[in-house]
């Protein structure tokens, strides 16, 4: 905190001098340093009651009841694995969260335990899928299918970074830069596409500058809006020993996408979407509506605008965003809705309260302070469902905290 006042301190000193433009001045986090805490800023909470908050929930999380609380199971000496507790499964999703949750909050053993069960049992090591991860194991390690969901890729790619620069790199697979770096070079040198089922492709369209859905033939052209993370892309055309211009252009591509996948008016955007930004469902299931997974399209335009300011468009989508769920009942809102609005699902989710909280640092409208609370008094999710609710919660406490932080490579 003191050095986070000192930051600001010393760039309204140099605004005030004159030493830099106002006009052209960069903002967001990844320039100043700042991080909004707006738990602080916005119900007047201390800063000893938020780090006791947060400690709380990673801890219930990570070590609390075996059958009720935790997702994170250790497993052996140096391994450890975090369950889909509704499905018994281990997923990438999940491994990634839990330690890009890890590295922010300076939690190396659990890191690296995290990442040496995934590097051991998830990530393919030889042929077409080389370097890409299972999407989903069982907890004894078993692969139950050999295809990849991006979005776990994406995160273990960012977190790794943020680890080397952390807590730099160590030798083998603890040499964090190096095993991002792998990682990205996978995605992008694989088969370009293909209709055939059993096809390898790229994790990102070189074509579209958009990351797939899938990366293999049947399931590459078209796209998740809740995979399209130009924060991190902006990070990596600066970090990554290669194709830097092509991170620069995802990044940008991601943005406008973005803008094209969400409902004018109510601010929804689908699970599944083509590259023009239309809703899509490929095989039923209602995925061209909003469900589970476009939940985080809330987190992603907010963060983005946090670390980098790039386009006040943030800004409009997370009040048009919060409008809209503040108009349903902000206590009770569902949780599954049509793009325009139609509720399908009436359960009031703790992991939608948690990323609509999430939208509140991008929104100026009053009414985000509400949504601020409803993440505070949210209890930690238990039971059946702890796994995504759990995780999202634990996301939304670091990124509504100013907890959720850019570590930057030297």
């Amino acid at each position: 905190m003191k050095r986070q006042i000192l930051t600001l301190l010393a760039v309204l000193l140099l605004l005030g001098c004159g030493i830099i433009d106002k006009k052209n001045q960069q903002t967001g986090s990844f320039h100043t340093g700042v991080y909004q805490n707006l738990f602080v800023e916005l119900l007047g909470l201390s800063d000893e009651e938020v780090k006791l908050k947060i400690d709380n929930a990673f801890n219930q999380l990570f070590y609390g009841d075996d059958k009720t609380e935790r997702v994170y199971y250790p497993m052996g000496d140096d391994m450890a694995y975090i369950v889909d507790i509704n499905n018994n499964d281990v997923r990438t999703e999940g491994m990634s969260y839990g330690m890009m949750i890890a590295v922010q909050l300076n939690k190396k053993e659990e890191f690296d335990r995290l990442w040496k069960w995934a590097k051991t049992y998830m990530q393919h090591q030889s042929g077409p899928h080389k370097d890409y991860f299972a999407w989903h194991c069982k907890t004894d390690g078993t692969k139950i299918s050999i295809n990849s969901a991006s979005d776990g890729e994406e995160w273990f790619v960012m977190a790794l970074f943020f680890a080397s620069a952390r807590w730099g790199d160590g030798e083998g697979i603890y040499n964090y830069k190096k095993e991002a770096q792998k990682i990205l070079d996978a995605m992008l040198n694989k088969s370009e596409n293909s209709d055939e089922r059993d096809v390898v492709t790229n994790m990102f369209s070189k074509k579209h500058k958009q990351v797939v859905f899938v990366p293999n033939g049947d399931a590459d052209d078209f796209t998740d809006p809740s995979y399209h993370l130009p924060h991190f892309y902006e990070l990596w055309s600066l970090w990554a020993d290669k194709e830097n211009n092509f991170w620069r252009e995802v990044a940008d591509t991601s943005r406008s996408f973005l803008k094209r996948a969400v409902h004018a008016l109510t601010g929804l955007a689908p699970d599944y979407a083509n590259f023009d930004g239309s809703p899509i469902d490929r095989w039923g299931g209602g995925h061209n509506n909003f469900q589970y997974d476009a939940w985080r399209v809330a987190m992603n335009v907010a963060v983005d605008y946090q670390w980098f300011a790039k386009d006040k468009w943030a800004i409009e989508q997370s009040n048009r965003l919060l409008n809209f769920f503040y108009s349903q009942g902000i206590k009770n809102y569902g949780s599954l809705f049509t793009l325009d609005g139609k509720m399908l699902m009436p359960d009031h989710s703790e992991g939608l309260v948690a990323m609509n909280a999430v939208a509140a640092l991008a929104s100026d409208l009053e009414i985000r302070k509400e949504f601020v609370r409803e993440l505070w008094e949210l209890k930690i999710p238990t039971g059946h469902y702890r796994y995504y609710n759990g995780l999202l919660t634990m996301l939304g406490l670091l990124q509504v905290s100013g907890n959720f932080r850019i570590y930057h490579i030297k």
